[in-house]
């Protein structure tokens, strides 16, 4: 077995991401254009929707999302609790109020009893978090908005190829929102994509994100004002020579997972977060378990590092964080997530793993606790 360091994550890539970029720096069109479309194309079909909108980010996709159905100062928009603050922060970049939902202890995803709960005369959307890219609930949680009226928002930033039943999450709700930082199943470096089959949000969306303009001869029009969330031609080529890697990526992440979890079953302390929808294959963006109450996590992490292996905690808490404190939140109210943000903890994966590594990494586990 090997000794050597192993990291959280590694992205992948070689020299069909070199000859895309070199084709977009040749052509002289680094912004916009062919390789956006085509990018936006590819996602669009992979996830099975009729439109697509390339942006900066994830967060910038949510943003969009919520300015193009009209979110603004009054309204609430019902947000999964054990998630990236950026979730909350994107409807708090609106003037809006997130109102923080408890999640399910075996997935992490949404608590569909708890939306229902949360949603009052003021909730215009609700975000769903499909954490780690472990489908939420969407069956439950679509039949809860739409009894109310409420529409609903997929954060699909981890969750590229995960599906329910053969539909992929981001084609779920009105909108799915991707990221494609290092960390997810692709990347462009820094990116995001919004998914939706609604031809007016998408053209809402697309407005918006370059400052409100909307295409007209002699010249543009600018009916309304907007934003800079463009993503440049360069990260379109390097995205679309990442689609091409996609179903391997996927394949990859799963036989993995497998792996881990056929490892992991005699440690009585430790769980893995899984799928608790019928039908829901997840994608496996990070292997995320779950640790007995008695174990120091963060002195856990610790340990790893110093034993070669880089890991870290599944996610946050959002109604924990300070900023949260002035909405009336405090730490621990929201029970399943705030456990789960202090005894979650991300083990190694990528595709280029090898499977003594993964022996490596729990083997370690078992010794570090």
């Amino acid at each position: 077995m090997s000794r050597t360091p192993i990291p959280l994550t590694r992205p992948v890539g070689g020299e069909q991401e070199v000859e895309q970029v070199a084709r977009v720096i040749a052509s002289g069109q680094w912004t916009g254009g062919e390789a956006v479309e085509a990018f936006e194309q590819r996602v669009a079909e992979a996830v099975g929707v009729r439109h697509a909108v390339a942006t900066t980010s994830c967060t910038t996709a949510l943003h969009l999302v919520l300015e193009a159905l009209g979110v603004g100062p009054g309204d609430e928009v019902v947000v999964s609790d054990f998630t990236f603050p950026a979730t909350a922060n994107a409807v708090l970049h609106c003037g809006a109020k997130p109102v923080l939902c408890d999640v399910d202890p075996a997935s992490g995803a949404m608590d569909p009893q708890g939306l229902e709960e949360a949603i009052t005369e003021r909730t215009r959307a609700v975000i769903v978090v499909h954490p780690f890219g472990i489908p939420a609930d969407m069956p439950a949680i679509n039949r809860v908005a739409a009894e109310r009226g409420v529409a609903v928002i997929e954060d699909a930033a981890c969750a590229l190829g995960s599906e329910i039943d053969g539909r992929a999450c981001g084609a779920m709700g009105v909108a799915g929102c991707f990221s494609f930082h290092p960390r997810k199943i692709i990347s462009t470096g820094e990116g995001g994509m919004i998914t939706t089959d609604d031809p007016h949000l998408a053209s809402r969306a697309r407005a918006l994100r370059s400052h409100g303009m909307i295409p007209a001869k002699p010249l543009p029009r600018f009916p309304t004002g907007g934003y800079n969330y463009r993503l440049s031609a360069i990260a379109a080529a390097v995205g679309l020579a990442q689609m091409d890697r996609l179903e391997w990526i996927l394949s990859r992440r799963r036989a993995l997972a497998q792996i881990y979890g056929e490892l992991l079953e005699p440690l009585e302390w430790v769980r893995p977060l899984a799928p608790t929808v019928q039908g829901a294959l997840a994608n496996y963006q990070s292997y995320v378990v779950v640790l007995d109450e008695g174990i120091d996590r963060d002195g856990l992490i610790k340990a790893m590092a110093e034993a070669g292996v880089e890991t870290t905690i599944g996610t946050y808490a959002v109604h924990a964080q300070d900023y949260m404190g002035s909405m009336g939140y405090r730490p621990g109210e929201l029970a399943n997530s705030w456990f789960l943000s202090n005894h979650t903890l991300t083990l190694p994966l990528f595709p280029q793993m090898a499977e003594d590594q993964l022996h490596e990494v729990v083997q370690r586990l078992a010794r570090a606790v």
